[in-house]
């Protein structure tokens, strides 16, 4: 089973890009600009949630 941070991280990119695009589409550059950096810690935190899952997998062999 994905660690916790990876799910969770996962969700946070589809959450930054949705809001992302609704600040490509109606102007708003904040919007645009929250998306970008919520999208970007969902890449962190998934990325994490990978190593976690690595380091897991190794001790549990």
């Amino acid at each position: 089973m994905p660690d916790k941070d990876r799910l969770k991280g996962t969700a946070k990119k589809v959450k930054g890009s949705i809001k992302e695009t609704v600040g490509k589409l109606t102007g708003d550059e904040q919007t645009e600009a929250e998306g970008k950096a919520t999208r970007t810690e969902g890449k962190v935190q998934n990325k994490y949630g990978e190593g976690k899952d690595k380091l897991r997998d190794t001790f549990d062999k």
